[in-house]
């Protein structure tokens, strides 16, 4: 389902012009600055860290993402997931979830379950996980059949798989919910995608 993670940097006054995208969930998440979104159905706004931002392609959208900081870098993840339907009316969403993500643990980014803190996703078979992991702090993965972990900032331990760094992924296919332990002196900023038909809440 997870068909694009794309972990970007777009420098202070350029980023991407007016294009097109047909028949796809895109879910955007800022790591640091701000990026300016706009699209063919009038939706604007400036997107940053904490807030989660899904466009809904459906039958056809243009859209342009621009940094116009002219001294800070933009430094985001975006993710495109296949919808369940095609062909549906473009759609746009955006939901501030920093005040679940500074609970700790995971909190839902992105849900095609009906997560409600969470904006929501064309695909129920998909849920997005982000946390902002302090020193030390352990999680466990998602019991999911296939998972996509990314490991955005600082580093972390994932049991059986080990040390990864900022910039590393791990792709898991029905392996229960092992630990992951954030690093005692960087802490872990973590994006978590679980799929599976039958995710539960």
């Amino acid at each position: 389902m997870l068909l694009v993670s794309n972990d970007d940097v777009i420098r202070a006054g350029t980023g991407f012009d007016t294009h097109p995208h047909r028949d796809m969930e895109i879910v955007t998440w800022v790591l640091d600055g701000e990026l300016e979104h706009k699209d063919s159905q009038g939706h604007r706004g400036i997107i940053y860290p904490g807030l989660a931002q899904r466009m809904s392609a459906g039958t056809g959208i243009w859209h342009s993402e621009m940094n116009n900081s002219g001294k800070q870098d933009v430094h985001l993840v975006q993710m495109w997931v296949a919808p369940d339907e095609e062909s549906i009316k473009p759609g746009y969403e955006q939901v501030d979830v920093n005040p679940q993500i500074d609970k700790g643990g995971l909190a839902p980014i992105a849900s095609g379950r009906g997560h409600q803190s969470a904006i929501s996703i064309r695909q129920k078979g998909a849920v997005l996980w982000g946390g902002r992991l302090k020193p030390g702090e352990i999680v466990r993965i998602p019991d999911a059949r296939f998972i996509h972990l990314f490991v955005a900032k600082g580093s972390a331990a994932l049991a059986g798989a080990g040390r990864l760094e900022a910039g590393d992924a791990v792709r898991l296919a029905a392996a229960g919910n092992p630990a992951l332990t954030a690093d005692p002196g960087t802490g872990a900023e973590v994006l978590i995608w679980a799929m599976d038909s039958s995710i539960g809440n």
